[in-house]
C-alpha cells in the first residue's frame, strides 16, 4: 500500500540554455581529507555571469573524487574518512601497489564516491541545501595537484544588468 505525500512545487523557471562556460580549477591538496570547493564553484558561476542552468564538475583523476556532504559538523567528514578507511584499507594485500600502499585503496574510494557532480544553478548560485557543501576528497596520503573541470550550461547575463545572452 502506498501513502499520499504532501508536496508542493515552485513555478517553472524556463530559460534558453544558450551559454556554455568552461574552466579548469587546479587545487593543491595536503594529503588525505576533504577540501571545500563550494566557494570556488560559486565564484566560477559569478565570473561566468551564470543565471539559470547546470554546473558540472569533473575531477580528472582516479585517486581523488568529488562529493556533496554536510558542512555544519566537521565530525561528519571525520566519520566519512573512517568509513572509507574501513571499506578500502591500506596494506590489505592489494596487488596494485606500484605507487605505495595507499594507491589501490584510493582507486576503490574513488569508485565508491564520484568523479563528477551535476548541480542545478538558480539565480546565479549553486542550488545546494542549507547544510550542503561541495568537496574534493583526496584519497592519497601525500599532497597532490588536482584538476577539476568546471562547466556551466544555461542562461547567463551579458553584464551586471538583467540582459540575457
Amino acid at each position: 500500500m502506498t501513502s499520499r505525500i504532501s508536496a508542493s512545487r515552485s513555478p517553472f523557471s524556463i530559460v534558453a540554455a544558450g551559454t556554455i562556460v568552461s574552466s579548469v580549477l587546479t587545487v593543491q591538496t595536503q594529503g588525505a581529507g576533504f577540501i571545500d570547493l563550494t566557494h570556488e564553484a560559486a565564484k566560477f558561476l559569478s565570473d561566468a555571469s551564470a543565471r539559470e542552468g547546470a554546473l558540472t564538475m569533473f575531477i580528472r583523476h582516479t585517486s581523488a573524487s568529488l562529493t556533496i556532504e554536510e558542512n555544519a559538523d566537521p565530525s561528519v567528514l571525520d566519520d566519512l574518512m573512517t568509513a572509507l578507511d574501513r571499506l578500502a584499507p591500506q596494506n590489505a594485500g592489494w596487488t596494485h601497489d606500484t605507487e605505495g600502499p595507499d594507491d589501490m585503496p584510493a582507486h576503490i574510494r574513488t569508485m565508491l564516491t564520484s568523479t563528477s557532480l551535476q548541480i542545478p544553478v538558480l539565480n546565479g548560485k549553486p542550488a545546494l541545501g542549507t547544510w550542503q557543501a561541495i568537496y574534493l576528497i583526496e584519497h592519497r596520503s601525500r599532497p597532490h595537484r588536482r584538476e577539476i573541470v568546471l562547466q556551466f550550461l544555461g542562461a547567463a547575463l551579458r553584464s551586471q544588468g538583467a540582459e540575457r545572452l
